[in-house]
């Protein structure tokens, strides 16, 4: 039962790592990316599709992405479809190919983004710390239920709470590297 929880603890401290790594993806940092691109939808033949089921999407240069439709009548559904997207960008079309140049940053720019990475370290942090909470709650009911003993009780908390500082640890590293990226000129 015990590693039950620890196991449960583990891998949701391990997909709140992951959320957080995928949410510092969407962050750019100056440089070209498709990734940028990855959560802009577009209308197909009535519904929204992402980007990629309808076009291929590369890199140019470390500061152009492409944007190559498979079908000629989708360059201006495209083109519009980033235009209004939070990106900040404007792009360019000639012929079948969508150019979507990335600014560089200025320096007041990136200390906002480095704002907005630490917010979402946070927002994961708080996630673990909730887990470990979680974690603890329910070792405090198999207690009372005298499925276990205080010492094993007392054993797995202080697991649980190496478990929690390697996660945060593992947190701290992200949002560092992150960091890094995005005051780097």
């Amino acid at each position: 039962m015990i590693n039950d929880i620890q196991k449960d603890a583990a891998d949701r401290m391990q997909k709140s790592v992951a959320a957080l790594s995928t949410a510092l993806a969407k962050i750019r940092a100056g440089r070209a990316h498709t990734s940028l691109l990855d959560h802009v939808s577009v209308p197909y033949y009535g519904s929204d599709v992402p980007l990629s089921q309808v076009a291929s999407v590369g890199i140019e240069d470390s500061r152009t992405i492409t944007v190559a439709p498979w079908e000629k009548n989708m360059v201006a559904v495209i083109e519009k479809a980033i235009m209004t997207s939070d990106l900040g960008v404007n792009p360019n079309s000639a012929g079948m190919t969508i150019r979507i140049p990335i600014p560089p940053l200025t320096e007041e720019r990136r200390k906002d983004l480095v704002k907005v990475a630490k917010s979402e370290a946070e927002n994961a942090r708080i996630a673990v710390r909730n887990i470990r909470r979680d974690a603890n709650g329910s070792l405090k009911d198999l207690l009372k239920e005298k499925a276990i003993s205080e010492d094993e009780q007392r054993g797995a908390e202080e697991a649980i709470q190496k478990l929690t500082d390697s996660t945060i640890k593992q947190i701290d590293d992200v949002l560092a590297e992150k960091e890094t990226d995005l005051m780097a000129v």
